[in-house]
């Protein structure tokens, strides 16, 4: 029992109004005692079957994240909870690979990738995040592993829950046109160039140390088990894995860690 997790009452105060009401069908079980359940799972990396009976019926836990998967809800969360506290005078947005396990091969829908993809790690998927000032998760985005991070930009900053001021990114991002974009936007990259440029480009090296912010989320976010490694066959469900653990990382109860989120 002691290494059960549960949502404080400061941390399920910032996640209930965000809770879907009115919706036809039985009375649900208890949401807090649920999504509790849920971030046990994601964080011990637990089969949804062996998920402990003090958060209620496994069934009832994993038919909450199957049935909120396809509709959107955890992302349309996460979209949520971070439009309410975004700060974004210094953004940054990077990726991670994630090992996808065996069992996450061979999900429904024919041709459809489902978010896996050759890279040098083999087969992975890629997590692409843009952070705000305090290194919070606003926008988590998915693709094969072998996609390019500077194509992937633009929709990741198209998603972005408020006004960005300047974004820091590593030199994966150096292109021209992605700098005359956010330009446009009225956005200050603060981008290095690469080593073959023929020209070089002047960055803010003391502002483009505010990147760590998102690398620290990556860190915060490989602490789940089931984010660390891909299990799902479906890249929803895997995204409605890695939302809840996004917004656990804005609930985070440490008061030193700049990844805390509190209204």
């Amino acid at each position: 029992m002691a290494d059960l997790f549960w949502l404080s009452d400061a941390q399920w105060a910032v996640i209930e109004p965000f809770m879907p009401k009115d919706r036809p069908g039985p009375a649900r079980k208890d949401d807090r005692q649920i999504i509790s359940g849920i971030l046990h799972v994601l964080t011990f990396g637990c089969r949804w079957r062996d998920c402990p009976a003090a958060y209620g019926p496994r069934t009832t836990v994993h038919n909450r994240v199957n049935r909120w998967s396809p509709r959107g809800f955890w992302k349309a969360m996460l979209a949520a909870l971070a439009k309410a506290g975004w700060s974004g005078e210094a953004t940054a947005i990077d990726s991670i690979d994630v090992q996808a396990h065996r069992s996450a091969h061979g999900g429904k829908g024919g041709a459809r990738t489902q978010a896996i993809g050759p890279s040098r790690g083999g087969q992975t998927t890629k997590i692409h995040a843009l952070t705000d000032v305090l290194g919070r998760p606003g926008v988590l985005l998915l693709t094969p592993g072998n996609a390019s991070d500077v194509t992937a930009a633009p929709a990741v900053l198209a998603e972005g829950p408020g006004r960005i001021r300047r974004l820091s990114a590593d030199k994966g991002y150096d292109a021209d046109w992605l700098r005359a974009d956010v330009r446009a936007e009225r956005i200050t990259p603060i981008i290095p160039g690469k080593r073959g440029r023929k020209r070089g480009i002047r960055h803010d090296k003391r502002r483009y140390r505010e990147r760590w912010r998102v690398e620290a989320t990556f860190n915060r976010l490989k602490d789940f088990r089931r984010i660390a490694t891909q299990y799902d066959k479906l890249d929803r469900n895997y995204a409605s894995d890695v939302a809840p653990a996004a917004f656990r990382c804005r609930l985070s109860p440490d008061p030193s860690n700049l990844l805390i989120y509190m209204n």
